[in-house]
């Protein structure tokens, strides 16, 4: 018997999230009980998925519309050979296209550069520069985007697409392993208005404490970190690819560190907003 969680039930369901919790626990219970021909059953489980199903497609269509240019780079990135670039050597790294962050993604981030009302702007991990350009679009004339990229292929990749934009301009790209990019950093490079994570999971906690011990955030900077839920696998009790592993270890690095306030996000695979406190 699938036991209730009492903070969950303690308010009435209104949420999507809630809703599906609730009604997946009343149909584990009922498989537990009843038998499969149980009309009142289907119906339940259509209505969870369709809960389910819904859910993004809404959000992403009650969302401001993504650029002629994000939209342009998010299909070249869909329509490209990925896994071809890597079997001939051009890509140094296993690239697909789901990493792209899309367009609420895109959208929030927008959002994020508007409210931190930022001038300057650090992505690590640039892929094909979907996160990269959309930051840029909400940047003013004399903002700045400085990104780091591991593979040459994909930096190069990214750089055709911001020369589609007239916003392209506000962006560098450094190509290179990022630990070592930071370290290089000079004090007329930052500090920066905003920070996004976006890279090799297992350098995610390198990455936070390097920011913060060189001074990086400025003070009413963020840093947003994504893929901080990675499918699920920190809070299932399941065994964890390297990746999972990696960002368990850094959400509770985060967690436990009193010089932060933070707060995650499920949008998309988990975005983590932090400040220095």
């Amino acid at each position: 018997m699938i036991q209730r969680n009492t903070s969950l039930n303690s308010a009435r369901p209104v949420t999507p999230l809630s809703l599906i919790v609730a009604q997946l626990v009343d149909l584990t219970e009922r498989a537990e009980e009843l038998s499969y021909n149980d009309p009142d059953f289907v119906r339940m489980l259509h209505k969870v998925s369709a809960l389910a199903e819904g859910l993004d497609p809404y959000i992403a269509a009650c969302s401001t519309p993504e650029s002629e240019a994000l939209e342009a780079l998010a299909t070249r990135t869909q329509q490209e050979d990925w896994a071809g670039r890597l079997a001939q050597g051009e890509t140094t790294l296993a690239l697909e296209q789901e990493m792209l962050s899309g367009h609420v993604e895109g959208q929030f981030l927008k959002m994020l550069v508007h409210a931190a009302q930022a001038r300057k702007v650090l992505e690590i991990g640039l892929f094909t520069g979907y996160s990269a350009l959309a930051m840029a679009e909400a940047l003013p004339e004399d903002g700045s985007v400085l990104a780091f990229e591991m593979d040459a292929f994909a930096a190069g990749f990214a750089q055709e697409q911001f020369a589609q934009s007239p916003h392209g301009k506000k962006i560098r790209v450094e190509v290179g392993p990022a630990m070592e990019s930071l370290k290089r950093l000079t004090s007329d490079e930052g500090p920066f208005d905003l920070i996004f994570i976006d890279a090799d999971k297992g350098n995610y906690s390198a990455y936070l404490q390097t920011i913060i011990e060189r001074s990086l955030l400025s003070p009413h900077g963020l840093i947003c970190v994504d893929n901080t839920l990675m499918q699920g696998q920190p809070y299932l009790d399941q065994e964890r690819s390297a990746n999972g592993e990696a960002i368990a270890r850094f959400n509770e690095t985060v967690m436990n560190n009193p010089n932060v306030e933070q707060v995650l996000l499920p949008l998309r695979d988990g975005l983590t907003l932090i400040r220095q406190v």
